[in-house]
């Protein structure tokens, strides 16, 4: 099988790992594109082709599934991937004025990336963390309450790369780390 996109030779044995593993190699479709994304940030054209080729499938039926879930994308996010909670618990503490906020200070529209690449910004489903809203997830970071004046204050520190400084913005994950370490 050629390697037209460039995957690493560990993605690429990922791949020889888990086809097997279906029992039809269709069945491995969602799996193949995951590693592939991981890679390389996204399911292009020429990626979609190459999977569909290992697959033993036509592109379309790879292309349905990256435009179908929207975990799966064809271009790849910003640097910097900021999510905000859109779900009824978080909107009505203020999720959609929070990514109001975030459209204007970074300077892009909700679903796409800075013409920089630095950031990007997606308003989605449910972050799993309801009674703390509205929630804000920057690449893997999971931050709480975050609305009004707040937000303000989180994009500005986003922008200087000072929010991992924080005195006021502690992510859920960090403070796990911190927990365990007192």
């Amino acid at each position: 099988m050629d390697n037209s996109i460039n995957l690493s030779d560990d993605t690429l044995s990922k791949i020889d790992e888990v086809v097997p593993k279906y029992p039809e190699k269709r069945s491995a479709a969602l799996m193949v594109i995951h590693l592939v994304q991981d890679e390389l940030g996204a399911v292009d054209d020429a990626s979609c082709e190459w999977i569909a080729r290992r697959l033993e499938l036509q592109p379309i039926n790879i292309k349905e599934l990256i435009t179908f879930y929207p975990m799966l994308r064809e271009k790849p996010w910003g640097r910097k991937h900021v999510r905000v909670c859109r779900t009824l618990p978080c909107a009505l503490r203020g999720s959609y004025g929070t990514c109001k906020t975030f459209e204007e200070k970074l300077g892009i529209k909700e679903g796409h990336v800075s013409e920089d690449g630095e950031y990007s910004l997606e308003f989605m489903e449910c972050l799993a963390d309801c009674g703390q809203g509205p929630v804000v997830i920057v690449d893997e970071k999971t931050y709480e309450n975050i609305d009004g004046k707040t937000a303000e204050k989180f994009a500005d520190l986003l922008i200087d790369g000072k929010l991992d400084e924080s005195e006021d913005f502690h992510s859920y994950e960090d403070s796990l780390t911190q927990e365990t370490k007192n």
